[in-house]
């Protein structure tokens, strides 16, 4: 774990309510990996205030990119970033997604959700997996699809959903990857599901997984305030008893989850 002084390169809007920071981070960058977090401590707030944590949309060629929607008082304080300032970050923190693959590989992110799985995508092309890479987004709307030319860039096998049918098939993003899980056990293939986004998306895509016996990767979003997991704010039930999202997750085995 670093504690990074970080310059910030690029701090752009990208939709309503989203934007992409990257910043120099040459130590911490080569360490990462996808379904990490960082802990950012935002220079707009008082002394006093605890580290935001962000996931990692990217990182590469010592580099950190993190895509974040503006939800509150610390992400709004961060948007008052500018290129050439300086941020402090903690980082790697937590426990990422394997970067490896037995079957297809199925990738089903939410809302700003996607930011981990474009890294993750990017990691496994970048080892040299050969398998079959899908990747399933979903938003209420069209503005709510995140990364979409990003993963395209990739060439990766894209699904798109929208609530209301601005984009993509109309419903929810489990619709497409059903009819998709539905093909593989068909042709007898296997699959494992990697995921990130709201909390029914991801009980939805996690009994998924252990319904059909497939590996899952579930990437919890919890209110991570220390980061360090001294809080104890950030407990997450699995079959195990109570554990830290910031030390034991973000990431979980799909099987390991107990859902209320």
């Amino acid at each position: 774990m670093l504690n990074e002084k970080c310059e910030i390169l690029v701090h752009d809007e990208l939709a309503a309510g989203y934007r992409l920071l990257v910043v120099k981070a040459p130590e911490m960058a080569p360490q990462l990996v996808p379904g990490q977090f960082v802990h950012v401590k935002v220079p707009a707030l008082e002394k006093s205030a605890l580290r935001r944590p962000f996931s990692v949309f990217n990182a590469e060629d010592g580099k950190v990119y993190i895509l974040y929607k503006t939800v509150g008082r610390g992400t709004a304080a961060l948007n008052a970033a500018k290129v050439g300032e300086t941020l402090e970050i903690i980082g790697p923190l937590g426990h990422g997604f394997p970067v490896k693959c037995d079957g297809a590989a199925l990738l089903v992110g939410g809302g700003y959700g996607v930011a981990p799985l474009y890294f993750l995508a990017k990691r496994l092309i970048a080892s040299g997996w050969k398998g079959r890479l899908a990747v399933f987004v979903g938003g209420r709307t069209k503005t709510d699809l995140l990364a979409v030319e990003e993963f395209r860039s990739l060439g990766v096998e894209l699904h798109l959903a929208t609530n209301d049918g601005s984009e993509g098939v109309k419903g929810l993003v489990t619709d497409p990857l059903d009819d998709e899980i539905i093909k593989i056990r068909e042709a007898g293939g296997k699959f494992e599901l990697f995921a990130c986004g709201p909390d029914p998306m991801l009980k939805a895509v996690a009994l998924r997984a252990t319904g059909t016996k497939s590996k899952g990767w579930i990437s919890m979003d919890r209110h991570m305030i220390c980061g360090v997991g001294a809080c104890y704010a950030c407990i997450q039930k699995t079959v195990r008893g109570n554990s830290r999202c910031c030390i034991e997750g973000p990431v979980f085995s799909a099987e390991d989850l107990v859902w209320e």
